[in-house]
């Protein structure tokens, strides 16, 4: 279990590294290269980078989903009892739906996504702020929310009794 386990956070950690990066890359350095270009160049390259960047953002979205339930259910009995964890997990989980919506969103064909299109810098850096707030999250709980262990209490009547060894004293003659 422990291979599902590896490949399970790699999987979800490389998806956010190509996800967000992407979008950094798309908000710092194509829009405002596209910016510059004539009005129907602006267009075409628009909509060749959406078409593609949508395969990238679709099953983006389904990887984190699939991996992050997967890794939250395997850590979340190592913390049992530690509402902090929870409480910090459930608001990622909250704004990763955001983002996921956010994403579609700016990607898809219906009349909201052009809107939004229309200031996409402006939602992009949203999105941006958000994914990194949730990194943020995802390293603190790494980090200050230690994994519970589980504390054995053996009773003292279970205990064996330490044998003392026995001591032998020769008299010389």
């Amino acid at each position: 279990m422990e291979a599902l386990d590896i490949l399970s956070r790699w999987t979800h950690i490389g998806t956010a590294v190509v996800i967000v990066g992407g979008s950094v890359f798309l908000r710092f350095v194509v829009l405002p290269v596209a910016s510059k270009l004539p009005e129907d160049q602006h267009l075409a390259l628009r909509s060749a980078i959406i078409s593609r960047w949508k395969m990238f953002i679709h099953v983006g979205i389904l990887l984190f989903l699939v991996s992050g339930f997967y890794n939250y259910f395997q850590a979340m009995p190592k913390h049992k009892g530690q509402p902090i964890y929870h409480a910090l997990i459930g608001t990622k989980i909250l704004l990763a739906l955001v983002v996921f919506a956010l994403s579609s969103i700016l990607v898809g064909r219906s009349g909201l996504a052009e809107k939004l299109r229309t200031r996409s810098a402006f939602w992009l850096t949203v999105v941006i702020v958000i994914a990194t707030v949730i990194i943020g999250i995802s390293g603190y709980v790494k980090v200050a929310v230690p994994v519970k262990t589980p504390v054995v209490v053996v009773p003292a009547a279970a205990v064996p009794a330490v044998a003392t060894p026995a001591v032998t004293v020769e008299i010389a003659p």
